[in-house]
């Protein structure tokens, strides 16, 4: 595991599922759209541990998917093909 940036303003599960994310219970919930927090993996690893045996809530982070660039999109034909 690397370093994750979690960047609570991208997050598309906000603000529902702010209340149950661990990011807020650690830290409150963000007031600023952009406040990033950075976990390392040992970090990442004990929050794991602490949401496996329920004592923290997971990480609830939903990161935007990209839209696919116009040139990967198939080519549709109008007419008869």
């Amino acid at each position: 595991m690397e370093t994750i940036e979690i960047d609570c303003g991208t997050c598309i599960a906000r603000p529902k599922a702010c209340s149950d994310c661990v990011i807020s219970v650690l830290m409150g919930v963000p007031e600023d759209r952009h406040d990033r927090v950075e976990l390392a993996t040992e970090e990442q690893e004990a929050l794991a541990v602490l949401a496996d045996q329920g004592l923290v809530p997971p990480l609830r982070l939903v990161r935007p998917v990209p839209p696919e660039e116009p040139e990967s999109l198939p080519v549709r034909f109008a007419g008869n093909l």
